[in-house]
């Protein structure tokens, strides 16, 4: 069987699949309208971001039967149509949870000990203590809205910092334990200090966070988020900043993520974007919480894995 590789990935992706008997085809230079053109031969295709596999797509690869998407989120995949015409969709959010989790507990603690702000000062001569205290988070209430694998692991490494975890998440239930106490979302406005995202991108999610949503919380709190950019209006983030009600925000996707970044001109980007890039209570980084060194082999070799066990099941 032949597997098209659409993105570069660590080489023990395609090592796995050719130990395994199967031809691997590497166009990572390629577009989406040429990769478009070669699918139809292949029984598998292995992407993460690059172009968007819709029903027209899927309709002229008859001999497709399955898709890896190396990374957590399937937003760019049409799902419902393509297992209705038999083809699997594979993703792999175990593979980069812990690198999410971390990631997220770093910004966080970047921005409640104001590291970005004390390291420039120090350069550049300036000793200044009482206006850099840091605040501390145990017994600080953490909620979790989205309770898979990124929300679960970010909730596993904040109890281990004595915080309060709260976690809501519409599809699932059963799932609180000593450390995790599972809480409706009336609780989570009433009782919050941090709130973290862990929402995958779909109609009902997107614009999650809006200014509705954040008015029904009973005091300040801070935002993470590092699930997708969509999950959040920008503007009512703004807005809340600027209120104070949203005290501070690590922010690892952004709204803007479909916009070029390469040059970063502010001038041509949304105002409120711009006031995100000059205001010192917001940590950013460019959509890397889930891509560590180690979490870039792991989801390489696992969805290799799962894709062998889906066509060996399904010559």
């Amino acid at each position: 069987m032949k597997i098209l590789l659409a993105d570069s990935n660590h080489p023990v992706l395609e090592k796995t699949l050719r130990d395994a008997g199967f031809q691997c085809d590497a166009f990572w230079d390629l577009s989406a309208e040429e990769l478009t053109r070669l699918l139809p031969q292949y029984s598998g295709l292995i992407i993460r971001s690059k172009f968007r596999v819709d029903a027209a797509l899927l309709a002229a690869c008859p001999a497709l039967k399955c898709i890896g998407r190396v990374g957590a989120g399937m937003e760019n995949i049409d799902v419902a149509f393509a297992e209705a015409r038999g083809v699997r969709c594979l993703c792999v959010p175990e593979g980069n949870r812990d690198a999410v989790g971390e990631h997220a507990l770093g910004m966080l603690l970047m921005l409640l000990n104001h590291l970005k702000k004390a390291d420039l000062e120090v350069r550049q001569g300036i000793w200044l203590r009482a206006e850099n205290r840091g605040t501390e988070l145990r017994d600080k209430t953490v909620a979790i809205i989205g309770y898979g694998q990124m929300g679960s692991s970010f909730a596993k490494k904040m109890s281990g910092l004595e915080s309060r975890v709260l976690a809501h998440d519409k599809y699932k239930n059963g799932f609180g334990s000593t450390n995790v106490l599972e809480a409706s979302l009336e609780q989570i406005f009433e009782e919050t200090d941090i709130l973290s995202l862990h929402l995958p991108l779909t109609a009902e999610t997107r614009y999650y966070f809006n200014s509705e949503f954040l008015s029904r919380f009973k005091k300040p709190i801070y935002l993470i988020n590092t699930a997708r950019g969509k999950c959040l209006d920008t503007a009512a983030l703004v807005d809340g900043l600027k209120s104070k009600k949203v005290l501070g925000a690590c922010l690892d996707v952004l709204e803007y993520e479909s916009l070029s970044f390469e040059t970063l001109d502010t001038r041509q980007l949304p105002e409120p974007m711009q006031y995100l890039l000059s205001a010192e209570n917001v940590i950013l980084s460019p959509h890397i919480a889930g891509w560590t060194h180690e979490s870039n082999y792991r989801m390489s070799l696992l969805i290799a894995q799962k894709i062998i066990s889906v066509l060996a099941a399904n010559p």
